[in-house]
């Protein structure tokens, strides 16, 4: 049995392909102009001109035809639309997919229009966000299982236990919600994931990186540690035998040979800003920004939020956690300050704990192993479940007197 993805809300990257769209009002051109931004649809060329499907056949009757057309008509008749779509028919390759935005709401239109082949039909005013779920609902294949779930992890400064909270994320989503999760370390020169799980396999993500011609599903499994069932890391060598100098599409292929085998891939990003990590924290499906109560972070962070915002308007904004938290007699920004600063509300926060956390380091374990019922396990748990889409389980009320209210409940039932 496929496992099921972690929130039924995702929409699956387009692949790389080439489209053209043919509008006959100003506003879908101006929808697709946004789609086409949209993270989803980086690998997509698009182009955008006018003239609906006369343009269209015009075009094609001398130049091949991209893998997707987009049509807009405003006719209401649907014999002259046909005659429309079959002369373009005439011109077109086959393979090509049609995509038609129409402004009739009728439901004869429509079943004649996929009768004749169109892939899809949608009614104007269309959101971008809804021409990104129709182009990647072309190329899902039926059946296929479902494409895994990016959530990448980056700290607004460095040693605010980024890596931390990604690797306790990780271990939470395999654990708490049973989801197969890869937690993939980014850090190829300094990374910690394979010290923090205890793990020093032979081989890792510079591997996978660094011989691309030979990287495939088979190569990758090879490549990964496992931790347990359900978890399994690609760390990073930690060593300077080489400099990581690595191009902006450096993780492209390894991200998405893991996102079509496993629903929960968590990628620990360092704090370095370079066009590979800005890559990876846009077009990821959620994004976790780890900060400090100082103002350092704050900044960092506010500056991390408003980018990533302005990158992916379709997307909701950025998780923050705010890690150690109330160290005693360090002056702090209070958290409801630091909220409103961002303009985001705090995913969690999570107290200072050098006991715990540092135990857990120096064991290679996670923080749940060492003390379940801390808060910052519950907080990992709950940040988890968050991400997940799934909903928070109740706490237990009442502690000592629950067996003595057991008890009173079975009595007044019998």
């Amino acid at each position: 049995m496929t496992e099921s993805p972690m929130r039924d809300d995702m929409i699956p990257p387009v692949p790389r392909i080439t489209m053209q769209a043919f509008c006959d009002t100003a506003e879908f051109a101006a929808a697709l102009e946004a789609a086409s931004a949209d993270r989803r649809m980086a690998k997509a060329h698009v182009r955008v001109q006018t003239g609906g499907a006369p343009a269209a056949v015009a075009a094609y009757s001398q130049a091949p035809t991209p893998n997707v057309v987009l049509l807009e008509t405003r006719l209401t008749s649907l014999p002259d639309f046909l005659g429309q779509l079959d002369a373009l028919s005439e011109v077109c390759d086959a393979g090509t997919k049609v995509v038609v935005v129409g402004h009739v709401n009728d439901v004869v239109f429509y079943r004649e229009l996929i009768r004749r082949g169109v892939s899809e039909y949608l009614i104007a005013p269309v959101e971008p966000i809804d021409l990104v779920r129709a182009i990647s609902g072309l190329y899902a294949a039926p059946g296929a299982p479902p494409v895994g779930r990016t959530v990448a992890v980056v700290g607004a400064k460095g040693g605010v236990g980024a890596s931390t909270v990604a690797h306790n994320l990780g271990w939470s989503l395999s654990r708490k919600l049973a989801l197969a999760t890869v937690i993939v370390d980014l850090d190829i020169a300094f990374g910690t994931a394979g010290l923090d799980f205890n793990q020093d396999p032979p081989q890792g993500i510079a591997d996978a990186i660094f011989a691309p011609d030979r990287l495939d599903s088979n190569v990758v499994e090879r490549l990964l540690s496992k931790c347990s069932d359900k978890l399994s890391l690609l760390t990073a060598p930690a060593v300077l035998d080489r400099t990581c100098d690595l191009t902006e599409t450096a993780f492209d292929q390894l991200i998405d040979i893991l996102r079509a085998s496993t629903p929960a891939i968590v990628l620990d990003v360092p704090h370095v800003w370079t066009a590979w990590s800005r890559r990876v924290l846009v077009s990821s499906d959620d994004v976790v920004v780890v900060a400090g109560p100082e103002l350092a972070s704050l900044r960092n962070a506010k500056n991390l939020v408003d980018l990533l915002r302005q990158n992916r308007p379709n997307d909701k904004p950025p998780r923050v956690v705010i890690n150690q938290a109330s160290v005693a007699k360090r002056p702090e920004i209070a958290t409801a300050d630091f909220a409103k600063a961002i303009g985001v509300d705090l995913s969690a926060t999570l107290p200072f704990d050098a006991q715990l956390f540092g135990t857990a380091a120096n064991n290679g374990q996670m923080v749940a192993e060492i003390q379940p019922g801390s808060k910052a396990a519950e907080a990992f748990d709950a940040l988890a479940q968050d991400i997940a889409g799934r909903p928070a389980e109740r706490r237990a009320r009442g502690g000592l007197l629950d067996p003595i209210l057991s008890k009173l409940v079975r009595r007044k039932a019998s």
